[in-house]
Formats: structure tokens, sequence, C-alpha cells
């Protein structure tokens, strides 16, 4: 009997985000079953589609209509029609910064039959933890003298000590769970004033976790040792620009940035949280049925874990990645699956499973 029962809005996006959306919602149906819980899929039509229609990426109460919901499952958005200052800054970034998703969690590990780019690295596991709505990705700056000689642009990072606290404060956490290592990206010997005071915050916090160790890094170092040697790292904790460069790096290391996961977390559980992969909208084959859905499946397995389905979410991974160890793979692993297929492997290896011992406790927003 299904006891727990979770509403969740569905933003499948561009391009392949609508076809790999319902691939992931079929696999995480089957699985919620077995584990004694369900999905209220709610479906919003919002991306490049609305924006063409009504100059908009989502209404203007779009971010109301999402607040009332448990999570946001969003797929790939981008259109190259449509400039990304409108794709990103019209739905992705509000929804982020209005739920205040201040952690990007981005797990990076090697995955059965997907080759790694790293020479003797085929047990990579980190995470990278991403501050998420602030740093360099702020709104404050702007041109003057636009079309003259004299034109310049300025643009403001800015890094509250609350910001940098709370998301240090979480992957200190997160690696006290795993093997206590955090490695922090800084670039403080050429950014005078903001990257020192990111370390300074970062170190103070995370001195206050027992059993936790605190590497500093700098950036472009960090950078090379992620493709010499991925193995060496726990937990990484950066800024929004650095965190985004470094999460997609590894998971090209890790064999492809198709395949990777991304959460948009508002830990405290106010406000919902997004669950999205990392791929973009891939419009050069979207509609072939040839797109990869692992990346929003495991964004799912992501999903079933803040919600308190931890058990679920196990399964889930594991079940795509008995399917790739099996040698059903879509094309762009070097395989000749589709998606359907694919999606059809992943939902018959869930259903021959045996029953569940035990459920998943349910645990709600706050």
């Amino acid at each position: 009997m299904t006891s727990r029962r979770y509403d969740i809005a569905v933003l499948a996006g561009d391009g392949i985000g609508q076809e790999v959306v319902p691939a992931a919602i079929a696999c995480l149906d089957v699985v919620a079953e077995r584990h004694g819980c369900a999905f209220d899929w709610r479906p919003y039509p919002w991306g490049s589609d609305h924006f063409r229609q009504h100059g908009r990426m989502m209404p203007t109460d779009g971010i109301d209509q999402l607040r009332r919901h448990d999570a946001i499952f969003l797929g790939a958005v981008g259109d190259p029609e449509i400039p990304d200052t409108e794709t990103l800054w019209g739905l992705l970034i509000p929804i982020r910064r209005h739920f205040d998703q201040y952690v990007n969690l981005r797990p990076v590990r090697s995955l059965a039959s997907v080759p790694t780019r790293v020479v003797d690295a085929d047990d990579i596991d980190l995470v990278i933890v991403r501050e998420n709505v602030e740093g360099e990705y702020s709104t404050v700056g702007g041109r003057i003298y636009p079309g003259d000689d004299r034109e310049a642009a300025v643009q403001q990072t800015i890094f509250t000590r609350i910001g940098v606290e709370r998301v240090a404060r979480f992957a200190g956490e997160l690696a006290a769970r795993r093997r206590g290592l955090v490695t922090s990206a800084t670039k403080s010997n050429g950014i005078i004033h903001t990257m020192p005071f990111w370390d300074e915050v970062v170190e103070r916090t995370l001195r206050d976790i027992p059993g936790v160790r605190l590497h500093k890094e700098l950036v472009d170092a960090l950078a090379a040792k992620l493709v010499r040697d991925p193995m060496s790292f726990d937990v990484i904790v950066a800024s929004n620009l650095f965190g985004d460069i470094l999460s997609d790096l590894a998971s090209a290391a890790a064999g492809s940035i198709g395949v990777a996961p991304s959460a948009n977390l508002n830990p405290e559980r106010v406000f919902p949280s997004m669950f999205e992969p990392v791929h973009g909208s891939a419009p050069d084959i979207a509609g072939q049925g040839v797109a990869n859905p692992v990346g929003q499946m495991w964004a799912g397995a992501l999903m079933l874990e803040h919600l308190g389905e931890p058990a679920a979410a196990a399964e889930l991974v594991a079940a795509f990645e008995a399917c790739l160890a099996a040698g059903v793979r879509t094309r762009d692993l070097g395989g000749t699956a589709g998606t359907q297929e694919f999606t059809n492997a992943v939902a018959a290896h869930l259903r021959a499973l045996p029953a569940p011992l035990v459920t998943s406790p349910a645990r709600s927003r706050a």
C-alpha cells in the first residue's frame, strides 16, 4: 500500500529534456511503487516554446505556482535561437534564487562500462558542493558608454559571510559522512579581496566539524589535479563560477558529462529543491530518440534521497548501472540502444528485483 506521496513539479524544458524527463519518470514510478511511495507529477509547459509565445520563459506567477510542490524535476533548458541570458536567467536562475537553493550538489563517480578519460582511474568517487546563489553570478554591475570607444563593463563578485559559511558547513558535514576530506577551491593569490575572505570563512567554519580535514588549493592547480588524479578528492567546495567549471571537468574525466546529475538544494526545506541533469538540451539530437536518460534518472535518485527515500534512490542507481554493465548503452557511450530501449531495460530490471525488506522512512519539508 502506498503510504507516502510526493507532489512534484515537472519542467521538461527544451530539446532532449522532452525525452529524458518522461524516461526518468517512468523508472521513478516503478521504484517508488516498490518502496511504498508514489509521485504526483504536475507538468508545467515552460521553456523556450513558452518564451516564443509569451516573451517569457515562465509566467509572472511561476515562482508562486512552483512554491507549493515538494520538489521540482527539471530537464534541460536552452535553445540556439534564444540567448542564454533569456533561457537561464528567465527560468533556472530565478528558481534557484527565489527558493534559496544555495547548494548545488554534483556527485561524480565512475559508472559501470563507462570508460573514464583518466588512465588508471576506474574508481572515481567525489562530490562537488557549489555555492549556488551568489559569488561571481551576481546581478550587480552594468555597462557604461555603450557603442563608444570608452565602453566598459563591470561585474561584481559578492560573497556574504552567511553564504560562504552555510555552503562550507554543508560540505563539511557531507565529508564527515564520507572520507573526511574537504578541498576548497580558491584563487587568493590573485584575487585579493573576495577569495581571501572565502578562505577565512571556510577555514573557520570547518574547524567546528569533527573528523574533517581541510585542504585549500588554487583552482588552476586543482583543475590539473582533477585530470591527473581525480581519485584523491572526496568533497570539493567551490564558489558559483569555480564549482560550475570544476564539476563539468570532473564529470568529463569520469566518463561523460551526459550522465552527470545535479541537485539544487534548500537544505532547510523551507522551499522546494530542484533536480536536473548537468547536460544541455542537445538540439542536434532532439527528437531522434537517442538521448541518454542516465543523467536525468540519476537526478531523480538525488530527489528520492532528498525526499527521505534513500533505499529507493540506491536501487534506481544500481538498476541503471546494472543495465550499463550488461551492455545496454546509448550511442553517446558507444552503444546502440535508444532512449526508450534503455528506459525499458532499467524498468524491467527494477521489476525483476525481489521485494524490498524495509521501506524508507518518510521525510517531510519543514
